[in-house]
């Protein structure tokens, strides 16, 4: 007789199954339901998709919840190794990831409240759909599943970005989908690789082809192209010309997804990649040691320069993710319990401030009708807790020894080395941006612009009649729930990470010793630097500032915004990974 399901694998469907009821349900009733009705249902809906899967994770702790859709087990092939059925698994981590998701959704469906009142529900809808892709691509244990769930994913997100239609989102909106869409015929490439030599989709029994094959290019290649595709998600150098560009054009509810959660699942489906699927192939985990890792050190040092150079806060805010992912990959590449601990943590802590700095930057479109610090020079002052929240959100940035990101970055970079002098100087560029910015919009606080001055900025302005006080409630519960100390998660992500990784994890006790201090040192050691910058005025300081600035504007001209551009970057990142494959 089959075995009865448990409440947890029962309803371990619903945080996808809920979700794209609830769009359906509002797309149904979209031009008569009340426009708040779709801001109360969409709220309430993502809160209970992220209390789901927190208790899901719960139940998890004790060994994965797993779900076979009809029945199809394992043993249903009747024959070792073959997996016919389709299943969703959720570990403790897996489960959590998906959970923080629905709460970033359930905070930007509180930031958006009237936001989109002229469009009637459409916008829910499609910020539903958004939900449950993500929430589809942190449970499937399913590498077919895997692509459906990143194309739902992209498919929402390139509609939010052009959302609503304008000529600069329409722009911003295509060089994403450009980008995006190579991703996703390399990932379908590469799981159909995967499938020719594992005959399976299963994560465990793909795994087990490839433990047993070891070295097998066909298996390896598969690896390869599928990890590009969650490159491009994560926003890795050189895969990474389409997020600023997007940043800089989509709604504000809509970014604080894109950096709060979207952009982190990338390095996440690498991680469950590489620990659940891929670790068995001898030559893909040799890229991932070598080749992952100087990628994601360059992305971190690059990412860090450009978000110091930007005076558009959505750019700004969008380079600085696109650093703290590389810190992430080179944590991530290291393949080490302790790192890997770091990583699961990291795309939390990170989400929650990034995701309190969008809304700070969505204020301040709303209320002062700019998002360019020069600009807004002084003009903050009238929404002055939004300038508290993003001096505040900058010093965790930066690297102040306080809160789960804080906790998360002594983890990725355990052992000291290289790996550390790149995450502080990374987090130290990125936390000094977003400090100048915050003196020179709401302390009238800075010195002369500098390389920031020749960076591209956006005219626009976004729903002005929101409340204030409404918009700054979700900003203050992230970045408290950022400020909970690490050790009191401590514990329980080293159970999460062990059923992660499949193995006992171990991790370091946190410390708070001088070396805790470097970033933040050194942020505002960047800061202060800023702070005393004079305008030139004889012709050798002008020509020593305009080879000083040479190098930022040479990566501006890089960031073109022209699609065949990033079109190249991107075959060119793909050919630097097959490159050091073939070295093997």
């Amino acid at each position: 007789a089959a075995r009865r399901l448990t409440l947890a694998e029962t309803l371990l469907p619903l945080p996808v199954l809920g979700p794209l009821a609830v769009a359906f349900a509002l797309l149904a009733g979209a031009h008569w339901l009340p426009p708040r009705v779709a801001d109360a249902v969409s709220t309430v809906s993502a809160l209970a998709v992220a209390g789901l899967c927190l208790w899901l994770a719960h139940a998890a702790i004790g060994g994965t919840v797993v779900h076979w859709f009809g029945g199809w087990t394992p043993a249903s092939s009747h024959r070792p190794g073959v997996v016919l059925g389709i299943g969703f698994a959720a570990d403790p981590a897996s489960a959590v990831i998906a959970g923080f998701a629905a709460l970033i959704f359930a905070a930007s469906f509180v930031f958006a409240w009237g936001y989109f009142d002229k469009v009637h529900s459409h916008f829910h809808v499609l910020m539903l759909l958004f939900l449950a892709g993500m929430t589809g691509f942190c449970l499937t244990r399913d590498l077919f599943d895997l692509f459906v769930w990143f194309e739902l994913m992209s498919v929402a997100a390139y509609a939010l970005t052009a959302y609503p239609i304008g000529p600069s989102s329409l722009e911003g909106a295509f060089n994403f989908i450009v980008v995006n869409a190579l991703a996703s015929f390399a990932m379908l490439a590469g799981v159909g690789l995967v499938y020719a030599r594992a005959g399976s989709f299963d994560f465990a029994a793909v795994a087990a082809v490839a433990g047993a094959l070891r070295h097998d290019t066909v298996l390896t290649a598969g690896f390869v192209l599928i990890a590009a595709a969650l490159l491009t998600k994560g926003a890795i150098l050189p895969f990474h010309f389409w997020l600023s560009d997007a940043h800089a054009v989509a709604p504000s509810p809509v970014s604080v997804v894109f950096s709060g959660i979207m952009v982190g699942l990338g390095p996440f489906g690498l991680a469950k990649l590489v620990n659940q699927v891929g670790a068995g192939d001898a030559d893909f985990m040799v890229l991932v040691h070598g080749a992952l890792t100087m990628l994601g050190a360059a992305t971190a040092l690059i990412g860090g320069a450009m978000a110091w150079v930007q005076r558009h806060l959505k750019r700004l805010l969008a380079f600085s993710t696109i650093a703290h992912m590389g810190i992430v990959l080179t944590a991530l590449a290291a393949t080490e319990g302790a790192r890997t601990a770091g990583v699961l943590l990291y795309l939390v802590g990170h989400g929650l401030v990034k995701g309190s700095l969008f809304m700070v930057a969505g204020i301040l479109l709303a209320k002062c009708a700019s998002a360019d610090e020069i600009a807004l020079y002084g003009q903050g002052r009238k929404v002055w807790p939004a300038g508290i929240a993003m001096g505040l959100a900058g010093l965790l940035l930066g690297g102040a020894p306080v809160g789960l990101l804080h906790a998360a970055t002594e983890m990725a970079t355990s052992g000291g080395g290289w790996r550390t002098a790149v995450a502080v100087v990374s987090t130290a560029l990125t936390g000094a941006a977003v400090l100048r910015a915050a003196l020179r919009i709401f302390a009238r606080t800075s010195g002369v612009p500098g390389a920031e001055a020749f960076a591209p900025t956006e005219r626009e302005q976004e729903a002005s009649s929101r409340s204030t006080a409404l918009m700054l409630t979700p900003v203050a519960a992230l970045l408290a729930l950022a400020l909970v100390p690490g050790e009191v998660v401590r514990p329980w992500l080293a159970a999460a990470t062990a059923g992660f990784m499949r193995a006992p994890v171990v991790l370091p006790t946190e410390r708070l010793d001088a070396a805790a201090f470097a970033p933040l040192a050194l942020t505002l050691t960047i800061v202060g630097a800023s702070l005393v910058r004079q305008r030139p005025v004889r012709a050798v300081s002008r020509a020593a500032v305009r080879i000083a600035t040479a190098p930022a504007r040479a990566l501006q001209a890089l960031h073109s915004g022209i699609s065949t551009d990033y079109v190249a970057w991107w075959l060119l990142g793909v050919a630097a990974l097959a490159e050091a494959v073939a070295q093997m």
